[in-house]
């Protein structure tokens, strides 16, 4: 894609800064669709777990919201990668956004789900949540590949970890259309706070591991390593 751009001079963009500069584009512009699309993935969970009374809906509609947070930050770090500075510090805070916000999530999905199934609180069946859940099976996948293909070439630790919430995000979405999708197909009520629950490790790990700046990709990991040694 950034050979395809064009430039406004030979020696303006050319070598390692234009390369910086043309992944930084991208990434911005793949941040855009991942907030565009989360705000729309948030209010449509939000929306149908609340009507049909599914804690798994629900909590991914929050993760939505989380997500959306997590990649107001990770803009403000690409917008920030022009400076040293300002992008190491963006760099700390970014990863500790993240991390904290999968931590909050992870505690409220396990709160409400631990709560319905004590309860037995049966949600409705909703099949336009299973088709939800569905398509962000398809996308989020897409788009996780494509931010960590930027991290790498930023050697961005904050962007990786926010391009593994992505991840994350597609494997909520897997969870969430087996619960939904069970009680839609089967009337196994049980299903959906359960597959809440199984998504609460997950998060939590991911959480622990972003609040303690870890980078949990191994590609990331390496290509943040060899940035920050001055001899590679």
């Amino acid at each position: 894609m950034a050979r395809t751009i064009t430039q406004p001079s030979a020696t303006a963009n050319a070598g390692p800064a234009g390369e910086r500069a043309a992944l930084q584009r991208r990434g911005l512009l793949l941040n855009a669709l991942t907030i565009g699309y989360n705000v729309v993935e948030a209010l449509l969970a939000l929306g149908f777990g609340a009507a049909a009374g599914s804690v798994a809906l629900i909590g991914f509609g929050i993760d939505s919201v989380i997500e959306v947070s997590a990649s107001l930050a990770a803009r403000w770090r690409l917008r920030a990668d022009v400076d040293a500075a300002r992008r190491a510090a963006a760099e700390r805070l970014t990863l500790r956004l993240v991390g904290w916000s999968f931590l909050a999530l992870a505690a409220w999905v396990a709160w409400e789900s631990v709560e319905a199934l004590w309860t037995r609180e049966a949600p409705e069946a909703t099949w336009y949540g299973t088709l939800l859940a569905a398509l962000s099976v398809v996308i989020m996948p897409v788009l996780a590949r494509a931010k960590r293909h930027v991290a790498i070439g930023l050697a961005s630790g904050a962007l990786a970890a926010e391009a593994t919430q992505t991840s994350v995000c597609a494997w909520l979405s897997a969870i969430v259309l087996l619960g939904v999708g069970a009680n839609a197909w089967f009337g196994w009520w049980w299903a959906d706070p359960m597959a809440a629950l199984l998504m609460v490790p997950i998060i939590a790990y991911e959480g622990v591991q972003a609040a303690r700046g870890v980078v949990t990709c191994a590609d990331c990991a390496g290509a943040c390593h060899a940035a920050a040694d001055p001899v590679a």
